[in-house]
């Protein structure tokens, strides 16, 4: 019997002990439970944000898309820019070009006209002189004359 009381206690330990396993088991099932449930939500977490992610590469290789593409049409432009400023400028220097040659043409005009005008000019004195020497030496001779008729008469 005392065997049998000792066989009792230790079924009835064995039992608690039992129930306590059963007990913490329940517990550790209900803690499984709640982290596979966490696991499960943050593995949809997981999901959602790698969408979002693809979403984001996308819109990111979309930006870099159109911002290579802009680029590559503002140097475009600069390129055309500066072919349409040196296109412009070698006009331009083509215009000085001629324009100083022009200038050049009408100031040698200028002083050929000058040179050809002060000729004249003392061409022109010249015979007036030779006028005026004339004039006094037929004056002179109208004057002998008269006074030789003067002195006939």
């Amino acid at each position: 019997q005392e065997e049998k009381k000792q066989l009792t206690l230790k079924v009835e330990e064995l039992e608690r002990k039992l129930e306590s396993t059963s007990a913490q088991n329940i517990e550790f099932l209900q803690v499984i439970a709640k982290r596979e449930e966490s696991i499960h939500q943050c593995q949809l977490r997981l999901e959602e944000k790698s969408r979002e992610c693809s979403s984001l590469a996308r819109q990111l290789e979309m930006a870099i898309e159109d911002a290579k593409r802009q680029v590559e049409q503002a140097r475009e432009r600069a390129v055309s820019r500066e072919r349409a400023a040196q296109s412009k400028m070698l006009d331009l220097e083509t215009q000085l070009s001629r324009n100083k040659t022009e200038l050049n043409q009408l100031h040698r005009s200028k002083e050929d006209a000058e040179r050809r005008y002060e000729s004249r000019l003392q061409d022109l004195r010249d015979r007036l002189e030779q006028s005026e020497s004339t004039n006094r030496s037929m004056q002179n001779y109208v004057q002998f004359l008269k006074s030789s008729y003067d002195n006939v008469f």
